[in-house]
This record gives structure tokens, C-alpha cells and sequence, in this order.
């Protein structure tokens, strides 16, 4: 089994053109800078079984990271 996408003709969204566009994307286009705070969320809801009131601080540590994420891409 292979890494490569199956898809190489066109017909679907792994054609030439989007393999080109990702392999040469720039570093940060893809990139969630939030992404470890939301893995961190996602421990501590496994390490509590589910129980969400212990981990409020990880939730709001991520959404205060997302908003600001987001306000920084609207500022562009």
C-alpha cells in the first residue's frame, strides 16, 4: 500500500494541479497552531473518561487560541 494518492488523473481532489499546489505550499498554510492545544483537550477528556467540567481550562486555552488565530487571518 502506498502513500501516494490514488488519484492522478484529475477526476477527484488529489489531481495534478492540488498535488502541486500542497507539495509546495508554504510552511504555515496547512498548519493549526492550535492543534496542541486541542490534543490537550482531547488527553484530559480521556484521562477524566469524558467527564468534561475537569477540563474546562483546556477548552478555554483552545478557544482563546482559535479566536486569536482567527482574528489574525481576518487582519490579512
Amino acid at each position: 500500500m502506498s502513500s501516494e494518492p490514488q488519484d492522478t488523473k484529475g477526476d477527484g481532489p488529489w489531481d495534478d494541479s492540488t498535488r502541486r499546489k500542497f507539495e509546495n505550499k508554504s510552511k504555515s498554510e496547512y498548519y493549526d497552531p492550535c492543534q496542541e492545544a486541542a490534543q490537550r483537550s482531547y488527553k484530559c477528556l480521556f484521562r477524566n473518561n469524558g467527564d468534561r467540567s475537569m477540563c474546562g481550562e483546556y477548552f478555554q486555552a483552545y478557544r482563546e487560541c482559535k479566536q486569536a488565530w482567527v482574528m489574525r487571518a481576518m487582519a490579512k
